[in-house]
């Protein structure tokens, strides 16, 4: 539904009877749509009135405040996931009139909302002490108001906060332990420093998204990692600014880390992809999956002896630590014998031909028609008088008779040496 020209926009409730009106549903019946029974006094909200599914999407409606709060208490009690994106909502205020009258709210999306400006009162924020899941995309929503949301909601598990052109937060005193998930894509943070205090604001977090922030490095010391992030188990740093390996290393020192998100980084830019996934297997032993792929057992002894054989021809000092720890491992090892594996294209043979016997270097990919053109001269035989045999030097079978004139000659696995025997045919 198209937004309305009104630039003050429609209320929730406005939006929800024209919705839900019954109207729009003549037969009220089917998944998902209910007639609520008509058991309240006359001119009640209930009467008449279709059953709101528990999974309520409004987004792009023009809402841009509450209406009617005991309307939205009437129909919204069963209401679990809200989604109230690409609206004209502004005002915490109105806000939190709606979700204070949703009881069983656990999913909020408000993205793609103007909160830039909006003040949020404690009083307010206490709304929303029941959401678990709460989305902020695109909202330039303030870290103040950020901060004062998750104290206000006692179980909050995860915060999305996407597109708000945050270049630094602020720490806070009070910290949010049940937060498991940040999602921070797409915003300016590029000194570790901010991402540090995420550390002592969610210290529960398990899984933290900061792609495309162009994060310059990771300064922190192993037992500082470890004390900030004890619980992280995944990170994704896709397109971030990160050029050294010592920061990759450093991912080694969050002790719970498994996944991790990889790519688009400027270090990685030179090598091929075989490379950058080899030689990040072979850096981080402790992850079972980078970037979305699996890492097996096979494949990270694979990198592993990739990793040995890639820097032996570095200078001492400049062998990344791990290095050492694999040839401790492994041993140091040869470097591979390079096998050329391309199909061969010519070959050198001995054409015999009754008492003449002539060097011939011929084309592979040519058919056994093309073969007897090139012979004519050899031989100065017609292609129509000869019959050509091929003679495996190396075969203990005798002469194979090249009778198929449509044959590519590669198909014969000719090699070096080996002999074509022509006969003229007989008249």
């Amino acid at each position: 539904m198209e937004p309305p020209e009104n630039q003050d926009g429609r209320s929730f409730m406005e939006v929800i009877n024209e919705k839900y009106s019954p109207e729009n549903f003549p037969y009220r019946r089917g998944p998902g749509v209910v007639v609520v029974p008509t058991v309240g006094p006359q001119g009640s909200p209930m009467k008449d009135r279709l059953n709101l599914p528990s999974i309520l999407v409004l987004n792009n409606c023009g809402i841009s405040r509450a209406g009617d709060q005991a309307g939205i208490a009437a129909f919204c009690s069963h209401v679990m996931e809200l989604d109230l994106s690409h609206n004209k909502l502004h005002d915490w205020h109105e806000i939190s009139k709606i979700v204070a009258n949703i009881p069983n709210l656990d999913f909020l999306n408000l993205s793609s909302n103007p909160l830039a400006g909006g003040a949020l009162e404690p009083r307010s924020a206490e709304a929303f002490s029941r959401v678990r899941r709460l989305v902020l995309n695109n909202t330039q929503v303030s870290w103040a108001n950020v901060l004062l949301l998750a104290q206000e909601i006692p179980e909050l598990e995860e915060l999305f906060l996407c597109l708000n052109e945050y270049s630094s937060v602020s720490a806070s005193s009070v910290a949010c332990p049940t937060l498991r998930l940040l999602h921070i894509t797409d915003n300016s943070l590029q000194d570790w420093a901010e991402v540090r205090k995420f550390g002592s604001l969610f210290p529960s977090l398990d899984t933290l998204v900061m792609a495309n922030n162009n994060l310059a490095s990771i300064q922190d010391d192993k037992d500082i990692l470890r004390r900030l992030f004890p619980n992280l188990r995944s990170i994704n740093l896709h397109n971030s600014g990160l050029n050294r390996w010592e920061d990759i290393e450093k991912l080694n020192f969050f002790p719970k880390l498994e996944e991790v998100r990889l790519q688009g980084i400027p270090l990685l830019q030179t090598y091929t992809n075989v490379e950058r996934r080899s030689l990040m297997i072979a850096q981080l032993p402790s992850i079972s999956v980078l970037n979305g792929s699996v890492v097996s057992d096979c494949e990270r002894e694979d990198a592993e002896r990739f990793f040995i054989r890639y820097h032996l021809d570095y200078p001492e000092e400049e062998l990344p630590y791990r290095y050492h720890s694999l040839v401790t491992k492994y041993g140091k090892l040869e470097p591979l014998a390079e096998i050329d594996l391309r199909p061969r294209c010519r070959a050198q043979v001995e054409v015999h031909c009754e008492e003449k016997v002539e060097q011939v270097n011929i084309r592979l990919d040519q058919t056994v028609a093309e073969l007897k053109k090139q012979l004519t001269t050899v031989v100065q035989l017609s292609t129509q008088r000869m019959r050509i045999y091929y003679i495996d030097k190396c075969s203990a079978f005798g002469p194979e008779e090249m009778k198929y004139n449509t044959r590519a000659l590669h198909s014969y696995s000719i090699q070096d040496g080996d002999e074509i025997l022509v006969v003229p045919k007989t008249k």
